[in-house]
Order: C-alpha cells, then sequence, then structure tokens
C-alpha cells in the first residue's frame, strides 16, 4: 500500500503546487514539523512505521528518516524524533541519492520533481509540490491542512496522543458521514410478507415460484403458507420465538419461510446434511423450540441432541387450517431471521436481522438488479448463505417469479446454464467462482442468454480477470458486484457494471439506498479520503446482534458516535473511498476467509482440531484463496482421513480442510505464536510435491493417453503442476472440491460427469472411463 493514497478522477503527468499561510502560533522548528508531517503520512498510510524523506540541513539531499507514530504523546513523537536526528546525523550524507515517496523539507528547498509529495516551509507559508498523476488540487488542500491541523493540535496540547486526534476539517468529516451514504429512500410502512399479500390480492393466478416440473401460482403459494403458519401459531408461537427450517430448497421450503414471517416468528435456516451436533448447538443457542421440517430432510436432525418440538410440513398441511391470511402485527424493529456464521471461538455465531433492514435489502436488489413485474429471480443459494432470502422473495414483491434451481443442477454447468436459459431468468447471482465455471462453459459452448440481463457476484473477491472475461463473452449484460455481511442485512454496496472497470481492483461501489459506510481508525474516527481502515456499518440495515451472545455482540456491535441512538457495526474488514464516491476492498486483519462464498473463521476450525483424539496442537490455513489445509502436532502419527471423519462431526463440508498433515511440532514465530507464513508456504510444497506420493516419477506417472489427458485437466484445475500428478492420486485428496470436479467435467469436454468424478476419485480409474464409450 502506498503512503500517499491516490486521489484524482483525472490523471495526468505533471507537478503542480499549492500554497497556505502558516497560522501565528504554530512551531516551525524542524522537530516539530516532522512531528506533524509524520503524524499526516501515518493517517494517509494507515500504518504507524512511516519512513520519510527528510532534509535535514538547508542544500542536503534528502535521506530516509524511519519514524514510528505510536500510542505516545507528541512528547514522546518528539522525543523519538530527536533521537532519529541523532542517527541522520552519524549516518551523514548519502552516497547515492535515494527516491522517496514523500519529502519533507524544513528549509524551504525545492527537491526532486518525480517526488509524490514535497513538504516545504519556507517563512510564513507551507508549500506542497505533488504529481497531478496522484493527486488533485483538492487532495492537496486536505493534505495541506491536515499538516496545519497537526502543527495546532502539537501546540495546544502536547500531552496529547496524536493518533487519537482527527486531522479531518468539520467539511470533510460531514462529507465523509453525509455526502458519502447511501441516497434516501422512502419504505412502505408494511413487512416483506405483507408486500407479497398485495401481489397475491393483484394477480392471484400468475405463477409466483417454479421447482422443476412443479410450479405454483400466488395464491397457492399463499395459501399453503398460511396454513403452515397457522400450524404454527396453534403450537403457541410467541412473538419473535424463533423457528428452524430444516428443509430443502424446495416449493414447500419457500412456503415455510413465508409462514414464519407471516406468523411473527423468527426464521433460522439449517441445512438438512449439517452434522447433528452442529444441528443442536445451533438449535440451543437460538432458544429454538419448534423445528419445520418435511420427511427426507431429518436424516441427522433426528440424530441431534435437541428438545425442540418438530413439526412436518405434511403434518401441518393435514391439519387443514384455513388459508387466508394470518393478519399478526409484525413491527418493522421485529426479528425477521436469524443466519449463523462460523465463530473464532469455535462456536457459531447467529446474527439477528430486523425486518426493516430486511425489506431495506431487498429493495435495494430490486432497484439496482432491474427486478420487475414478470421478471424472474434465480433462487441457486444453499439455505444458510444470507442470500438465499432475498433471491427467494424478491421477485414476489413486484408481481415477478422465482425459479428454484437444485443442487444436482448446480453441480451440473452444462445443465444449469440450459436451465437458466430454458427458465427464461432475468436476474442471476452467483460466487465468482462458479460464475467461472459458468464462463468456461459459455467459452466451449457459446450459446444465446436472451433473457438474462444481470448477473451478481458476491461472496468473495471478485478479480478484473473475470470481468473482462465476463464482458468480452457477454457484453450486454450487466454485472455486479455485491458486498455485505451477514450483520449488516446481507449487501450493503452494489457496483453496477456495464464494462471492465478502470482501476485494477474491481470496486465494492457506493452504499444502497439508507445506508452508511464509514472507514475509520481503531477509534472509530473516520480517516482521511482514500486512507485505509476498518469499514463499518451504520443505518437500517444494521442487525440487532448475535443471539444469546452478548460478549461477541460486545465486540463487534456499538453506538454510532456520530447519530446517537442508531447502531453501528464493526465488520473487520478494510478497505478505503475512491474519488468517484465508491468503497475498495482491501482484505481483513483478521483470522476470517471466504471459501465459495462462505464465511469461515480459521479459528473455529482449529477449536474443532484440538478436539480430534490425539491432537495436541493444530492450524489451519488457506492455500490458493480456495483451499484449506490443516496441519497437526501429536505424538504418533494418525490418519489423515480419520482426522477430516471427525471434523465433519461437527462442522459443515466446506469447512473441513482438504488435506490434514501431521507434524512432530509446528514452526514458531520469534514471538512464540504458529508460524502460519511457514505453513502456507510448506502446504503450497505438499501439494506440488503429491505429499510425498511420489507423483510424476517412475512407473507411477500417468501413462496412457488418458491419463495423460486426465491428469493436464487436473493440473489445469487444482493448479499442480502436471509432473506432480500421480496416476494413483485421489482427486479430492489434492484439494479437489464439488465446484471443482464441475470445472474438471468441462475440461474434459463433458467426457465425464460429476457422478464420474465422485464415484471414480483416482485418476487411473478416471482415465479408464475415457477408454469406455458407455462409461457415462
Amino acid at each position: 500500500m502506498e503512503t500517499i493514497p491516490k486521489w484524482t478522477l483525472d490523471p495526468v503527468p505533471g507537478t503542480a503546487e499549492y500554497e497556505v499561510p502558516l497560522p501565528d502560533g504554530l512551531s516551525r522548528e524542524p522537530s516539530a514539523l516532522l512531528a506533524a508531517h509524520a503524524r499526516v503520512l501515518a493517517a494517509l498510510s494507515g500504518e504507524r512505521e512511516v519512513t520519510v524523506g527528510y532534509v535535514a540541513a538547508k542544500g542536503e539531499r534528502p535521506r530516509p528518516c524511519p519514524l514510528t507514530v505510536g500510542t505516545g504523546s507528541w512528547h514522546d513523537l518528539l522525543d523519538h524524533i530527536r533521537e532519529a536526528g541523532a542517527d541522520l546525523a552519524v549516518q551523514g550524507a548519502e552516497d547515492e541519492p535515494a527516491a522517496f515517496e514523500t519529502v519533507l523539507d524544513p528549509h524551504g528547498g525545492r527537491g526532486p520533481e518525480d517526488t509524490v509529495l514535497h513538504v516545504a516551509f519556507e517563512e510564513h507559508t507551507l508549500r506542497l509540490r505533488y504529481r497531478t498523476d496522484v493527486l488533485d488540487a483538492d487532495a492537496a488542500a486536505r493534505i495541506a491542512g491536515y499538516h496545519l491541523t497537526a502543527l495546532a493540535q502539537l501546540a495546544a496540547d502536547p500531552d496529547a496522543e496524536p493518533g487519537r486526534q482527527s486531522l479531518l476539517s468539520d467539511d470533510e468529516l460531514r462529507f465523509q458521514l453525509d455526502g458519502l451514504a447511501g441516497p434516501h429512500r422512502e419504505l412502505p410502512d408494511r413487512r416483506v410478507h405483507e408486500l407479497f399479500e398485495a401481489r397475491v390480492l393483484a394477480h392471484p393466478d400468475a405463477v409466483a415460484a417454479v421447482r422443476g416440473d412443479q410450479e405454483w401460482t400466488y395464491q397457492e403459494l399463499n395459501s399453503r403458507a398460511n396454513q403452515l403458519g397457522r400450524a404454527l401459531l396453534t403450537r403457541a408461537l410467541r412473538r419473535e420465538d424463533v423457528v428452524a427450517v430444516v428443509m430443502e430448497r424446495d416449493l414447500d421450503w419457500m412456503a415455510a419461510v413465508l409462514a414464519v414471517l407471516k406468523a411473527g416468528g423468527v426464521y433460522l435456516p439449517i441445512e438438512p446434511h449439517f452434522p447433528a451436533e452442529r444441528i443442536a448447538a445451533t438449535l440451543a443457542r437460538a432458544g429454538c423450540e419448534l423445528v419445520l421440517t418435511e420427511d427426507g430432510s431429518t436424516t441427522t436432525l433426528d440424530g441431534a441432541d435437541t428438545d425442540a418440538r418438530v413439526l412436518h410440513v405434511d403434518t401441518a398441511y393435514a391439519e387443514n387450517h384455513p388459508d387466508g391470511d394470518l393478519g399478526v402485527p409484525v413491527s418493522a424493529g421485529q426479528l425477521a431471521y436469524i443466519y449463523f456464521t462460523s465463530g473464532s471461538t469455535g462456536e457459531p455465531k447467529g446474527a439477528m436481522c430486523e425486518h426493516a433492514g430486511f425489506l431495506n435489502h431487498v429493495h435495494a436488489k430490486l432497484d439496482d438488479l432491474g427486478v420487475g413485474e414478470g421478471q424472474v429471480v434465480a433462487q441457486t443459494a444453499p439455505q444458510c448463505f444470507d442470500i438465499s432470502l432475498w433471491q427467494l422473495v424478491s421477485a414476489l414483491l413486484v408481481g415477478g417469479r422465482t425459479l428454484l434451481v437444485a443442487q444436482e443442477v448446480i453441480l451440473d454447468v452444462p445443465r444449469f446454464v440450459d436451465t437458466i436459459t430454458g427458465g427464461r431468468v432475468n436476474v442471476l447471482q452467483v460466487v465468482p467462482s462458479y460464475l467461472e465455471a459458468v464462463l468456461a462453459e459459455l467459452e466451449q459452448r457459446p450459446r444465446e442468454l436472451p433473457d438474462l440481463h444481470c448477473v451478481s457476484v458476491t461472496g468473495e473477491a471478485v478479480k478484473k480477470e473475470l470481468v473482462e472475461r465476463w464482458f468480452a463473452a457477454e457484453p450486454g449484460i450487466r454485472l455486479v458486484n455485491a458486498y455485505g455481511l451477514t450483520e449488516t442485512s446481507d449487501d450493503t454496496n452494489h457496483e453496477v457494471m456495464s464494462r471492465v472497470p478502470d482501476q485494477d481492483r474491481v470496486p465494492l461501489g457506493r452504499p444502497v439506498a439508507n445506508v452508511r459506510v464509514y472507514v475509520v481508525d481503531e477509534d472509530l474516527s473516520p480517516v482521511p479520503l482514500g486512507a485505509p481502515g476498518e469499514i463499518v456499518f451504520s443505518g437500517v440495515c444494521v442487525g440487532r446482534g448475535y443471539v444469546n451472545d452478548p460478549d461477541r455482540t460486545r465486540a463487534a456491535f456499538t453506538t454510532d458516535p456520530y447519530r446517537p441512538g442508531e447502531r453501528l457495526y464493526r465488520s473487520g474488514d478494510h478497505g478505503r473511498w475512491l474519488p468517484d464516491g465508491k468503497l475498495e476492498f482491501l482484505g481483513r486483519r483478521d483470522s476470517q476467509v471466504k471459501i465459495r462464498g462462505f464465511r469461515i473463521e480459521i479459528g473455529e476450525i482449529e477449536n474443532a482440531l484440538l478436539r480430534v483424539p490425539g491432537v495436541r496442537d493444530g492450524a489451519v490455513v488457506v492455500v490458493g484463496g480456495t483451499r484449506l489445509v490443516a496441519f497437526c502436532a501429536g505424538s504418533a502419527r494418525f490418519d489423515s482421513a480419520a482426522v477430516r471423519e471427525r471434523l465433519a462431526v461437527s462442522l459443515p463440508a466446506y469447512m473441513v480442510p482438504s488435506a490434514v498433515h501431521w507434524r512432530e511440532s509446528l514452526p514458531l514465530t520469534a514471538n512464540g505464536k504458529t508460524d502460519r507464513k511457514t505453513l502456507t508456504g510448506l502446504a503450497g510444497e505438499l501439494d506440488a510435491a503429491g505429499n510425498g506420493s511420489g507423483a510424476g516419477r517412475g512407473t507411477h506417472a500417468p501413462g496412457t493417453a488418458s491419463e495423460r489427458r486426465v491428469a493436464a485437466a487436473w493440473a489445469q484445475v487444482l493448479g499442480i503442476p502436471g509432473d506432480r500428478i500421480d496416476r494413483r492420486d485421489h482427486f479430492f485428496d489434492r484439494g479437489g472440491t464439488s465446484l471443482a470436479a464441475v470445472k474438471l467435467a468441462i475440461a474434459l469436454d463433458r467426457a465425464i460427469t460429476l457422478k464420474d468424478v465422485t464415484r471414480h476419485p483416482v485418476l487411473a480409474d478416471l482415465a479408464g472411463l475415457l477408454d469406455t464409450p458407455a462409461a457415462s
């Protein structure tokens, strides 16, 4: 990250100057000027340690002066500067001139022309010379103002901590708080399910939802939801009681979700295949006493240790409750749903969101993705993924149609594309890694997508290369980069693209309506425009916290210091504002990652790892941005497959590492912490070497033409060197996933299927299918 953040909409080569008079009463001592300059650079870079090109004496060349703007006072910083000055005096002038991004000259010199920012103090004037390909005039004026503010703060209270004092002017602060917020939008004083009910009255016989060959009209869907809702109420469901829905993504699931909302309950999604231990823990943490399920979805639920009552939808339908609207009063501030996400302490945390935030998010999707009457929205996301909810209900609010796409269809990309086309889908949302698979299919077998007008990607950072490929293949279909968190009622920012963006990174876009986003330092003070900081949220989007979890709620949720009474959520994501008012994502500074769209706390997996018998120490790292790899230490070697099986008892499949490696002890850093950087490198080496399988050597190298063809496809899909692949290798042990298997089928021109890879994961066996004409 550069020290001076780029801030100009019109970058042109050259330099310009900005001058401002120095007010009376400000120190002109070189040490004070250097202290103020260091404070400004720390704020602009987001780093405590900065290096200044410093001109120690008039006429000299600038020399590197590393400084730390710590947690101490201005006095402490001045003492640090005096020590640095002594070091400079000992060093003497450099033999070779060094290049600096910034130079401070307290003696008024001109300095090198290629410097991004040259700051000079000359008599009663502060003069900035800046490169116009990096900064515009407004940015230069702000930076000059930061210097004057820092000098004024030093003069006013030398005992204060500079890191806790804001450099922003009132105008900039107001712009960040208000000018960068999403537009104001009046929301109807009705809930999502009530707006659906209005649509039922408007066109009861229109098709509301389709799954495979089955379709329901608005009237049929509403009738079913009302019957289920009354079945819940007869079981003494009260306001904000939690109802777990353990069902596949089918039409009854859709009715069940609406039923919970209509009855004033709180929707808690649980996937039927989740481990029994995790289901029990989720129900207990949520205080859930009622489960709505269906035949075929109770295999692990039956084994969960819970006292919750279980209601089957068929039982509820058979009770023949009236099918008119329930009319249960539901307020905007009432809880709508709880989604559980991975937790760093080893236990998932349930994010609680209210109806107002839910409705606001759905309206943002309707507006920005262009969902209108007669439009078809694809429902593709798993139930535990919060994006599944807007996909499910948004079309119902405007007289559109929801197409529920079965999981087996999603895992067969050619079939998925055919389903989207045949279902006349207008709006689609997928994770970037899946869009890559769709693009690979379209690049191999181009076809028209006549009805699709908008594709949204979310869940993980989208690479510019993917956007370039998309618009090369489908220049007429908009691409929307959606960003948000479960705790903020899902997406808070939309970057709507009709072409490839100019920036190297794909921006997150502007906040959606009624959402305020701040980029702040650790004290929740907005950082200078363009500087990196933590992304935090305020407004209707912010949820209520984590269910029955006050400690973790206090750690992430607080009161907006600029709008008393409103909630604020600290995301842990880091980003910065761009000159066009859009947000840019820079990463995270904790152990949370996203794999195929799922938020994962590494700590939760490591805690589960330490519960495996024989594991004394454990660590999990991410390889290639897509694979989880575990390292374990213990007194004796263990079977890695057995460890993965044990983890699968308590963790969903997407959180189980694809590989587990044993070590006598884990490497440590100099301060005694687990050396994750070393482990990440080691994981890559083991992966490339086939974990000692002898891959690519001797008689075990792929031998037949089919084996070499499969090995080349594995190398492409898994990112493994071809000469490191053994004919005895197991696809899933080498890091393969169901999505990777989908990509493999595409790479092999659909000569094999996903089921083939699952049934024949060993390379030689899979290659044998290519030699058998009727294999698939």
